[in-house]
């Protein structure tokens, strides 16, 4: 696997956000695609209520990108995954992530 070892996911939710039934399908879907591809994983909570949990590819000091939004219906984590790999996918085409680019075999073979 290709180490893309400056890029992260970020997974931000409300502190509100019931972590068994949504927060934990989406985190450990990413924490499995982070390990994959030998990236970070970082969870941010906030006190504010919100609803949505949203995970974003950061790559360095680049603003970071949203991949996947779940705004409030039950996944699995297996679904989630899914999101997040064809994302990955998608953005390895982009010129800007040459990292992701060089990873894109390992995304695919993941499938």
């Amino acid at each position: 696997m290709f180490d893309l070892q400056t890029g992260k996911l970020v997974v931000y939710a409300s502190s509100f956000t019931s972590r068994e039934s949504r927060l934990r399908p989406v985190s450990m879907a990413a924490e499995k695609m982070a390990g994959l591809l030998k990236m970070d994983v970082e969870v941010k909570t906030f006190s504010r209520r919100f609803t949505p949990i949203y995970v974003y590819y950061q790559h360095g000091d680049e603003e970071p990108i949203p991949i996947y939004c779940n705004n409030g219906k039950e996944s699995s984590e297996q679904e989630i995954y899914t999101t997040l790999r064809n994302m990955m996918f998608v953005l390895s085409f982009h010129p800007k992530h040459s990292a992701l680019r060089n990873a894109r075999k390992d995304i695919i073979r993941l499938s």
